[in-house]
């Protein structure tokens, strides 16, 4: 499997991963990366942290997180949560996925405080990512985030 790692999204990167899309059937599910890219300017207070995943010099993915959140907020799960993961859809199956989580795992790993990793997914048969989440070992809470189902990962 080539190298996969997370790279900051740059001026020099941005319309390559941009460009960057699901599949027809999970676009319901996962916003694309220019919408993802503009949440993250309108709520600074989400303390939003993003990276291209690229699989060796090939930009196939877009991760961003709720980096260390202060508590308060409850509209804002955290402190650490997974608000958007996207491998484009020429690129899924080979396990980019996976291993950008685990990259992730590896930065949250020096963040003060991580114990768990949360994310929300609206459920559904064809194209919701929480098959995905459930087979990485992210756990169901029962709970509801804005008509989202919260799922946790232990660190």
């Amino acid at each position: 499997m080539a190298d996969v790692t997370l790279r900051p999204v740059t001026d020099d990167n941005r319309a390559e991963v941009t460009a960057l899309r699901v599949a027809p059937a999970q676009e319901e599910y996962v916003a694309s990366v220019a919408d993802s890219l503009a949440d993250a300017e309108r709520y600074p207070e989400a303390m939003p942290r993003h990276w291209a995943i690229y699989a060796d010099e090939t930009p196939v993915g877009f991760l961003m997180i709720s980096d260390n959140v202060p508590p308060g907020d409850p509209g804002i799960l955290g402190p650490y949560f997974l608000w958007r993961l996207l491998v484009d859809a020429e690129h899924q199956r080979r396990g980019y996925g996976r291993a950008a989580l685990a990259a992730l795992g590896g930065y949250l790993s020096t963040r003060p405080g991580a114990t768990e990793l949360l994310t929300s997914v609206h459920p559904g048969e064809t194209g919701s990512p929480m098959g995905f989440y459930l087979r990485l070992g992210f756990q169901d809470t029962g709970a509801d985030h804005e008509g989202e189902r919260v799922l946790r990962l232990p660190l």
